[in-house]
């Protein structure tokens, strides 16, 4: 592919509440003549004199949006959390010269679910139940294992109890779910796998998942 005389800009926006999203990304976004973002994001941070396209279902719509604005001046891609973790980046560097995209990391809802449980994460399995599945093996239960876990509607707090459960996980293993994460409407739910299995489904948030220690 050849290098693109423009750059495209992916900027991290955070986990959703305003307190999050970073001055340098905010500073892009501002900038920006062509905006790209999905619904929430263009209502919260675009300007009436920006050029915008919604990101949706159909991303072919994007990215043909960003080809046709590249070719007149920087085009701002906005994604939820940091753009190197599941987001629309890998996508664009299939599109597009990766020299030619210039990334503003921000803040994961992932890390933000570790810090508010006061937990480090460097040596968390980290895996998405969104839009796919994780590996059988990549669930499997290990001693020590921790899981910090990304979900849907189909893939929720009851469903992937079930699913940890046939993967070894004991019933009584620590299960916290961070839902609204940054919003005023936050939850942080400790409980564990058997009862979020046989419980009302949280969906579209964090799970962490830990072995329970204590000696009965």
């Amino acid at each position: 592919m050849e290098k693109l005389r423009n750059k495209i800009i992916v900027a991290g926006i955070g986990p959703g509440g305003e307190d999050f999203i970073t001055p340098a990304a905010l500073k892009k976004i501002r900038a920006a003549k062509f905006l790209v973002g999905g619904r929430r994001a263009l209502a919260e941070f675009s300007t009436p004199n920006q050029i915008t396209c919604t990101i949706t279902k159909n991303l072919d719509a994007a990215i043909n949006f960003i080809r046709e604005k590249i070719l007149l001046g920087e085009v701002v891609v906005m994604v939820s959390g940091d753009p190197g973790y599941y987001s629309m980046l890998d996508l664009l560097r299939k599109n597009f010269p990766p020299e030619s995209i210039e990334v503003v990391p921000s803040i994961s809802a992932m890390q933000l679910a570790f810090a508010k449980i006061s937990m480090s994460w460097y040596a968390a399995t980290l895996l998405s139940f969104h839009g796919r599945q994780p590996e059988k093996s990549e669930l499997n239960f290990a001693a020590g294992k921790v899981l910090g876990l990304l979900t849907d509607a189909e893939f929720n707090s009851a469903t992937i109890s079930k699913i940890l459960l046939g993967c070894g996980w004991a019933g009584d293993s620590n299960l916290t779910i961070c839902a609204k994460l940054s919003y005023p409407d936050e939850k942080i739910i400790r409980t564990t796998l058997a009862d979020a299995a046989n419980s009302e489904p949280i969906k579209h948030c964090i799970l962490i998942v830990t072995e329970n220690k204590e000696v009965n």
